[in-house]
């Protein structure tokens, strides 16, 4: 069994075939999928999501490209939404220097007030990083973000900073690019990170694993992020789905 602990379910490119991509999930044994929401449309489609399906759950808050789109009355949707028995987590927060629409004081603003949120409602974070790792490390010390812990959503940094972020009570989530036959720091985090810190993932419908890279992502292809970490660990890929199945549950608090 498999969980898919970070998708986007709740996005524009499954408006067709929806149902469709949920039954590849579940005959590929991916049993459970946590959507994530971002802004006020993602996260009303992951709470329907998770009303309409028992197997899926929703994580909510806001992402850091859109930051500045965000207000007080949102932050209080979100935790009014944070009592809701198929919410899980607040995210996807953190910061993205890729994309240059939201300022960097702003995104950091808001990411503050997320995890004081996640503190406040006693939930783990779900952490965006693109292009900031220094900047995102400083402001979870700064913030004792070990107090509910979090992951490192499609975790890219180097194995010196998952171990800095594994102190910091995170987990370490991996996806499509562990797969990329170039992707050599992802594949040494694989290497190098205890099963007992990883999740896998697929961010569906971005990041699709090799060797569907470029095509739109689903959740029936989370087993190809496990197989790829059972090869570089050279151990069963049925380690890696229950390691990793079991870590989910734990750190999501799955009723499963």
């Amino acid at each position: 069994m498999y969980i898919d602990t970070h998708v986007h379910l709740n996005a524009d490119q499954y408006d067709e075939d929806l149902q469709q991509v949920i039954d590849r999930a579940l005959e590929a044994r991916v049993n459970y999928m946590v959507v994530i929401g971002f802004d006020r449309k993602t996260i009303e489609r992951a709470i329907s999501l998770a009303e309409q399906y028992d197997f899926i759950y929703a994580v909510v808050g806001w992402h850091p490209v859109d930051a500045i789109d965000c207000t007080e009355e949102d932050l209080l949707w979100i935790e009014e939404l944070a009592a809701h028995p198929k919410v899980v987590a607040i995210g996807e927060t953190g910061l993205d220097y890729h994309w240059e629409k939201s300022p960097h004081d702003i995104q950091q603003e808001l990411f503050r007030k997320q995890i004081r949120l996640a503190q406040k409602v006693n939930l783990p974070i779900v952490i965006h990083n693109r292009d900031a790792t220094e900047d995102v490390i400083r402001i979870l010390q700064e913030e004792h973000a070990e107090i509910t812990g979090g992951v490192m959503h499609c975790f890219g940094g180097s194995v010196e900073t998952a171990k800095i972020c594994i102190n910091l009570n995170f987990m370490i989530s991996l996806g499509g690019p562990v797969t990329f036959k170039n992707a050599k720091t992802p594949k040494e985090v694989a290497t190098e990170i205890s099963l007992d810190h990883l999740m896998i993932e697929t961010d569906a419908p971005y990041l699709a694993p090799h060797p569907h890279r470029g095509k739109r992502n689903e959740p029936s292809l989370v087993p190809l992020v496990a197989d790829e970490i059972a090869r570089l660990k050279n151990i069963p890929v049925e380690e890696v789905a229950r390691a990793t199945t079991k870590n989910a549950i734990k750190f999501y608090n799955l009723n499963v």
